[in-house]
């Protein structure tokens, strides 16, 4: 399949990548979230994962029991399927409540931020816990939570020179973009915040917190909470709230 979407793109022997499209919105991101769940719960011979990101399904196979031909052909017949709204899940998923200290040595990029958009610090911070953001993917590092749902008036270019390491659980906004880090790592993005929440922690169960699909609310919270927030989240709590819509 080319030139039209959706449209399979071979990986190798191991791997075939199902496009939706090629920009970042919400309704080609929600078909490749159906289309994950369709895959899942159609336990295709020779299937070991499935990747979702922005605007594609990345299917890990098994070279040596998938049957190339068959698969492909269920595959786009799933994605159809999809397009054709066959397999909407009932129900909006799950919607997580971040609590967030903005600014000071949580986001020491609040304010330069602010100043290039023309914006008090506290006017950033308003327009940022405004949005139901969208998870639409989750990768880089694990659990490096990308969100869609931005403010426009805070789009920023990521910085010219990135950070060599950040730390863990910081929240940012890359461009058009919002986003949780995981662990400690470099980055480019302007930091903000910094949420107790651990997107990742390999003793918890679940060790990823955050799925594509999830919606996020942030919610801020005195620097005075941080700490003791922290604390319970390194101890594997999930300081999180979460509801089922």
């Amino acid at each position: 399949m080319t030139g039209v979407y959706p449209r399979l793109r071979p990986h190798g022997d191991s791997a075939i990548a199902v496009e939706f499209g090629d920009t970042i919105d919400a309704d080609t991101n929600r078909r490749v979230i159906e289309l994950e769940r369709a895959v899942r719960t159609s336990n295709l011979p020779g299937v070991l994962e499935c990747v979702p990101t922005y605007c594609s399904l990345l299917v890990h196979l098994d070279p040596l029991t998938a049957e190339h031909a068959t698969l492909s052909a269920t595959l786009v017949r799933l994605a159809h399927e999809v397009c054709a709204g066959a397999h909407v899940r009932a129900g909006k998923g799950r919607l997580w409540r971040v609590p967030v200290t903005y600014g000071g040595d949580h986001g020491e990029d609040l304010e330069s931020l602010a100043a290039r958009r023309g914006l008090s610090p506290e006017r950033v911070v308003e327009l940022h816990v405004r949005p139901v953001y969208r998870v639409y993917m989750v990768g880089f590092m694990p659990g490096f939570t990308y969100l869609g749902g931005l403010d426009p008036r805070l789009a920023t270019p990521r910085r010219r020179t990135p950070r060599s390491s950040v730390p863990g659980s910081s929240v940012s906004i890359g461009g058009h973009q919002s986003a949780i880090g995981s662990v400690s790592g470099p980055s480019g993005w302007n930091l903000i915040g910094r949420t107790p929440v651990r997107c990742f922690h390999p003793r918890r169960d679940p060790v990823f917190l955050f799925e594509a699909g999830d919606t996020i609310v942030f919610e801020q919270i005195p620097a005075a909470q941080w700490d003791r927030l922290e604390a319970q989240s390194a101890a594997g709590e999930t300081v999180a709230k979460c509801e089922c819509r």
